[in-house]
């Protein structure tokens, strides 16, 4: 059983290795085609925030795929099938990411784990096994999430060109809308990550006597960032405008790629969201790589298959944190190129439009219950930006292999899962 574990656990790291090289794209892939960073600064800011987001939050989305992922009550008197399941999971996950990575593609590693699950459970149990309801409501999150983020890239886009990038004075109008900047910022991204940052303190005030509403301090501690964000980028924009002045003609170099000023404030504003975006993309999706490995690790110590929370040992958190780094580093550059670059030209202003939008989109979509990817919601917004700007900037090109990626995740994933499970139960069955 020892073989099995590292075998398996080698299984989760390939799995998230993968999800970094494809999925950290959402989080960096704009930054770097507008180039607010570097691809090696958005590689070690994402790489940093990532980790940190899986070793600190992933446990809770990893104890619900661990045992939601398929319906372990079916299983309970066959837990080696559910462990042959989990492998396959794993080993069509992985396959799947690396080679849509492989051709650039950004795809939904939730609608692999979720095709996998089809597939060995159909082969394992029958179809009436398989949730039918489910592949539904992803079904409609495809057509849905890209063009409800891309309606909210191009209205926000809209305003800031019509409000700021057309006038003629640009530096003056922007100082006006900072405090709106800052506060859509931070309540957009704060609703994301700042409860799951705030809960150690709000638990700590709880025990000592106060009772107060759960959302209370993440809400204090986003105004308070909302006021210093906006005081911090009036003193970087009056800077940036002194600096405009004693510059005829400012042109790009290594050090300064943004001359405009309007676009550089904005650049760290872009920057800012980008690193809301690795941090919860890192404590969300990490789970899709090691919830298979904690489910196994359980049946080994108990017997039984988990039905309920289970506890996820830190290592299984570091193993899919340090596949994500790995993973992002070595070969995560290619699909940042597909998103930062290859759909349109992006500039910080319209990069962060498109951020924006795609945090807006998850966040109306998990309070409708829409299982969404973050993938869709990226290239959705991408794309809205493009028909603000100009539909013949779109290439079109890039979107029909990413369409065409996103339709067959879910059935080619459910395939490499089916087969191999067949496979499997043959030989160790």
């Amino acid at each position: 059983m020892l073989i099995t574990l590292l075998a398996v656990a080698l299984l989760a790291f390939y799995v998230a290795w993968n999800l970094g090289a494809n999925d950290v794209a959402n989080a960096m892939g704009t930054s770097v085609g507008s180039k607010a960073v570097t691809l090696k600064q958005a590689i070690v800011i994402a790489g940093v925030l990532e980790f940190t987001g899986a070793v600190l939050f992933g446990h809770e989305v990893t104890e619900t795929l661990a045992t939601k992922i398929a319906n372990p009550a079916l299983f309970a008197a066959t837990p080696q099938i559910f462990v042959i399941g989990m492998v396959t999971v794993l080993i069509s996950c992985g396959v799947w990411l690396q080679i849509a990575t492989s051709r650039s593609l950004p795809v939904s590693s939730s609608h692999a784990v979720v095709g996998a699950i089809a597939g060995f459970s159909w082969v394992a149990l029958g179809v009436g096994a398989i949730d039918w309801p489910s592949i539904g409501l992803i079904s409609i999150g495809w057509v849905l999430t890209p063009l409800i983020s891309g309606a909210i890239a191009a209205l926000f886009y809209s305003l800031i060109k019509h409000w700021i990038l057309d006038q003629p004075n640009q530096l003056v109008q922007l100082q006006e809308w900072i405090p709106w900047l800052s506060t859509a910022l931070l309540g957009v991204f704060g609703v994301i990550v700042l409860p799951s940052l705030t809960e150690p303190l709000t638990n700590f005030v709880i025990e000592l006597g106060f009772t107060i509403p759960a959302y209370d301090i993440p809400l204090l501690m986003g105004a308070v960032a909302a006021v210093g964000l906006t005081i911090i980028s009036w003193r970087q924009l009056e800077d940036l405008g002194k600096t405009e002045k004693s510059t005829q003609s400012p042109i790009p170099s290594p050090q300064s790629p943004i001359p405009n000023p309007v676009e550089r404030l904005f650049a760290r504003f872009q920057l800012l969201s980008a690193c809301f975006v690795a941090f919860a993309h890192g404590s969300n999706d990490v789970g899709n790589a090691i919830a298979p490995l904690a489910a196994i690790v359980y049946i080994n110590r108990t017997g039984n298959v988990p039905t309920d929370g289970i506890t996820i040992p830190i290592w299984i958190l570091i193993l899919g944190g340090a596949g994500i780094v790995g993973g992002l580093a070595v070969w995560g550059k290619k699909v940042i190129a597909t998103i930062g670059e290859n759909i349109i030209a992006l500039q910080p202003s319209s990069g962060f439009c498109a951020e924006l939008a795609t945090a807006t989109t998850i966040l109306i979509a998990s309070r409708l219950g829409l299982p969404v990817s973050t993938s869709h919601a990226l290239v959705g917004g991408v794309v809205g930006i493009g028909l603000v700007q100009n539909i013949k900037s779109i290439k079109f090109q890039t979107l029909k292999g990413i369409a065409a990626a996103w339709l067959i995740t879910i059935p080619v994933s459910a395939l490499l899962s089916a087969t191999i499970f067949s496979i499997a139960r043959i030989l160790f069955l």
